[in-house]
């Protein structure tokens, strides 16, 4: 088995900043791309951002130049520094990473993580 524990989440004013970390443990040869995902009340769960094993970055329109993914491979820890927060980013943060969990069977397979609360006040 893998699992996802997320941190971090909590309540923020608007123009503060979280750092959201997520380790991934278990049954794990490698892990491939790591991401972040968030769903708002009412809204559909959206990527935020992800990060691949060799470093490269991806990030949706609206965090660019606020949030910032990175990882640490040897602990299998992702993070997101989140600045300039603004109340639309109040959502669920969910967790994400694409496991190969032996060398035997080498497709990836989707682990998300419990989720954490970030709430961002006007």
């Amino acid at each position: 088995q893998v699992q996802l524990v997320e941190s971090g989440g909590g309540l923020v004013q608007a123009g503060g900043s979280l750092r959201l970390s997520c380790a991934a443990s278990g049954s794990i040869f490698s892990i491939n791309t790591m991401g972040w995902y968030r769903q708002a009340p009412g809204k559909q769960r959206e990527l935020v951002a992800i990060i691949r094993s060799g470093g490269s970055t991806n990030y949706t329109d609206s965090v660019k130049g606020r949030f910032t993914i990175s990882r640490d491979n040897a602990k299998n820890t992702v993070y997101l520094q989140m600045n300039s927060l603004k109340p639309e980013d109040t959502a669920v943060y969910y967790c994400n990473a694409l496991v190969i969990r032996n060398a035997l069977v080498l497709t990836p397979r989707p682990y998300w993580g419990q989720g954490t609360q970030v709430t961002v006040s006007s």
